[in-house]
């Protein structure tokens, strides 16, 4: 059996980007929780991680001899383990374009991922509105990722962004849920999209376990200093 090493489910959005991935296209797992402690190199969370991959860095998949521990390489050994579930659309261009979003994602919207971690369990508009008050880069990134969709959901009719769930999908998640936790204004379209993204079967079960956490981690709550 597969094992997909992940971080809380409250805080850790690149591990939910893998988890729902293969949890929506019935790719079967073992799940290993390693709770984060601290990020410091001699933390439990560090070391255990450490015996898995050389990385350092939640979500990790070991599949027998294989192990992969970033997010997009995963998404891609699972695309070419399971060419059956089309998690990549199958037209050439859709695909180098969902590909191109999902490396945008990647590498790309450092604003808002600075501004608004996630935390599924927070409501927290006030800050939203603060940082779209005062930072412009969230304000383009916010900007951007509307265009992007909305861009897409025209294209491919949705319900998803390539039509059915796919691969970018799973990696627009985590941005779902900021905007959810930090109650940042999108258009009806998108607002749509995020609608249909949290009825995933994958998606409600992730924010599910996230909730039956309550585990408060200081060093990731920039804005509270408590539940």
């Amino acid at each position: 059996m597969r094992r997909l090493y992940i971080g809380n489910k409250n805080y850790s959005s690149w591990s939910m980007r893998a988890w729902v991935l293969m949890r929506q296209a019935g790719i079967d797992f073992h799940e290993v929780m390693l709770r984060f402690d601290s990020f410091s190199p001699d933390s439990h969370f560090k070391t255990r991680l450490a015996e898995v991959s050389p990385g350092g860095q939640v979500p990790v998949l070991v599949d027998g001899s294989v192990v992969v521990w970033d997010t997009l390489s995963i998404a891609e050994y699972l695309a070419e383990t399971f060419p059956e579930r089309e998690l990549w659309p199958q037209h050439p261009s859709h695909r180098a374009k969902a590909r191109s979003v999902c490396a945008e994602m990647h590498a790309g919207f450092s604003a808002l991922r600075s501004a608004c971690p996630m935390n599924i369990e927070a409501r927290l508009p006030e800050v939203g509105a603060l940082a779209l008050r005062d930072k412009p880069g969230v304000r383009a990134d916010l900007a951007r990722i509307v265009s992007m969709w909305s861009e897409l959901l025209r294209e491919h009719r949705g319900p998803m962004l390539f039509g059915r769930f796919g691969i970018a999908d799973a990696y627009f998640a985590p941005v779902v849920m900021r905007l959810l936790t930090y109650g940042l204004p999108v258009p009806p379209d998108a607002g749509a999209y995020i609608e249909r993204v949290i009825r995933l079967e994958a998606v409600e079960a992730w924010i599910r376990d996230a909730l039956l956490e309550h585990d408060f981690l200081a060093f990731e709550e920039p804005y509270r200093l408590g539940r």
